[in-house]
């Protein structure tokens, strides 16, 4: 296994470290603030100095006079309190860039401790169409999910739908009052599902009596009703077929399509357990749960409502409890909008006091909303919530028009056109997507997302396939690789960019923040750019330096596939340009 530029630092910094009897915990680099002075710096002198009451700088001097006599080193200087900026010789970094180019993990160990990871996103729900809403939780745990498992975590992800609360005894109630009986339910497709369910949502809305019945239902549904339970079957087939088909579209992968409805015996297990512990109570014909109150008001957690149906948030305390009992989590992940960070605060609490699920993880990660131009959150013309399938149809349609005609290209029919224009306007919405810090909402903007040029998905699709033609181009005329070779700076910014791959994941899984993945990406493929303007292959002076450039390029092209592919992207062979 190829061990990255930075640990070879750290392994030979902590040697020393050793030598000096120096605790190894700060035996750390990290890339250098200044890469006009320096390649790395480490910075452990200034907290050894508070843990040894020294000068930082007589400490740091001390180090940096062991790393000045290691042959991979070119300098080493003691900046400031005590910063040591450590540059390194060519060869070295030339040599640790030729094993990478043969590593197939790019220098990226896989963890030594693997857990059991469970991921909870998606969230879709019976008889409503996935909406721009969901379209962040797809993108966004699809691509967690990506790094989870190149780290090396056992990983299982299920889209948990919505399929059991009231919005069930809405439909049902509404195809009564239209049909007089629910014999007609298994007729119905997801249109008109879909119609029906706003149809009862506008009726419970102004009427309280029908939202009454709606309750009634639910509770009659989760309590065994057969008549409800054969209709309730139909609406969630046909739902789950049509989502499927979006998530398909967005490469977004579920080992588990298990519902809230798959909860309801672990949540009469969970009211039970409350009960036996002494921490539930009856509050106005309701089973709740009170939360102790910190800084600031916690509402209770509603167990049985008045009505005897679950409450809202017990179908995810219980699946909790099943995630930990079945699947023997380490760490429950769940990637929702923010706006829901209470619900999860809540959840987590009953499920901690409850201990259903004592040695596992909890995380929410919750993100901000997709947005229009005017900052809010992102609508159609006509002010409702845009489908997730018509966004997508109009990120195509944007793509179509700066692609070629069928045919107009050699081996380009229509089939071949279109799976182009979908790969190009699916990196353009999940790299505009990811670029984005999770936690923070962004601006979706149709005229610029889909650039060829810019800090966009098509752009380093492009950068991948402009290096696909030179390698084809090389290997046309019998130039192969060589070994890597430093003769100016432009190759060595980008050797040195290179080396970060390992950092830049594992920052990226820790953090659990893509976003970082996406803008190394974009940063890799400039310094590529910059690079072949300044450093000719095919005419480079001689033949070696030509075939340390193509591996180079080679290396560049290898890593920007891993970077997308962990971002859930394609990076199509060719990229095409209408003339």
């Amino acid at each position: 296994m190829t061990v990255s530029i930075e640990k070879t630092i750290n392994q030979k910094l902590e040697t020393i470290f050793n030598k000096l009897d120096l605790d190894v915990r700060f035996a750390l680099v990290k890339t250098s603030d200044r890469p006009d002075l320096s390649d790395f710096q480490c910075n452990g002198a200034l907290a050894l100095a508070k843990q040894l009451k020294k000068n930082p700088r007589e400490i740091a001097s001390d180090i940096a006079n062991e790393l000045q006599t290691d042959s991979a080193i070119e300098s080493v200087s003691v900046d400031g309190p005590g910063f040591i900026n450590i540059k390194l010789q060519n060869g070295f970094i030339a040599d640790k860039i030729d094993e990478l180019a043969n590593d197939d993990r790019l220098g990226c160990a896989k963890t030594k401790t693997p857990k059991k990871v469970v991921m909870d996103f998606g969230g879709p729900n019976v008889a409503k169409a996935l909406h721009v809403g969901h379209l962040r939780s797809a993108v966004i745990g699809e691509s967690i999910r990506r790094i989870e498992k190149f780290i090396g975590n056992d990983v299982i992800s299920d889209v948990h739908f919505g399929d059991w609360g009231t919005p069930m005894g809405m439909i049902l109630a509404e195809i009564i009052n239209k049909d007089g009986d629910l014999s007609k339910t298994e007729n119905y497709d997801i249109a008109q599902i879909s119609a029906i369910y706003k149809q009862a949502n506008i009726r419970c809305k102004e009427d309280e009596t029908a939202k009454e019945t709606a309750r009634q239902i639910t509770a009659e549904l989760q309590n065994g009703n057969p008549e409800y339970t054969k209709a309730w079957k139909h609406l969630r087939k046909v739902s789950v077929d049509d989502v499927k088909k979006n998530y398909d579209t967005l490469d977004a992968h579920f080992d588990l399509w298990l519902g809230e409805s798959d909860a309801h015996q672990a949540s009469a297990e969970v009211v039970k357990i409350a009960h036996e512990n002494g921490l539930s109570e009856v509050d106005d014909n309701a089973t709740i749960i009170r939360l102790p109150e910190t800084n600031k008001p916690m509402p209770p957690v509603i167990l049985v409502k008045s009505d005897k149906g679950f409450g809202y948030q017990v179908t995810d305390i219980a699946t909790i409890k099943m995630r930990y009992d079945d699947l023997n989590a380490d760490e429950i992940i769940y990637i929702v909008d923010k706006r829901q960070a209470l619900h999860f605060e809540q959840v987590f609490q009953v499920a901690d006091m409850l201990k259903l699920a004592p040695s596992t993880t909890l995380r929410h990660i919750g993100f901000g909303t997709v947005n229009g131009a005017d900052g809010k959150p992102f609508k159609t013309r006509d002010g409702g919530v845009m489908n997730l399938e018509d966004l997508i149809n109009m990120s195509k349609d944007k793509v179509r028009q700066s692609m070629p005609k069928a045919n107009e290209v050699e081996g380009y029919g229509e089939k071949e056109i279109e799976t182009l224009v979908s790969q190009i306007a699916m990196a353009a919405i999940k790299f505009q997507d990811l670029k984005n810090s999770i936690a923070s909402g962004y601006v979706f903007d149709l005229e610029d997302f889909a650039k060829f040029d810019g800090k966009t998905g098509p752009y380093i699709q492009y950068a991948i396939a402009r290096i696909n033609s030179i390698l084809r181009k090389a290997k046309a005329n019998n130039l192969e690789q060589g070994s890597v070779i430093i003769s100016n700076d432009d190759e060595r910014n980008l050797a040195l960019k290179l080396a970060q791959v390992e950092n830049i994941i594992t920052r990226a899984y820790n953090d659990k923040e893509p976003s970082i993945i996406a803008d190394y990406a974009y940063t890799l493929a400039q310094t590529f750019s910059s690079f072949y303007n300044a450093c000719p292959i095919m005419t480079a002076s001689d033949k070696s330096l030509a075939q340390s450039r193509l591996k180079l390029a080679f290396l560049v092209c290898k890593t920007l596939k891993l970077m997308l592919n962990l971002l859930g992207i394609e990076a199509p062979e060719k990229m095409l340009k209408a003339a």
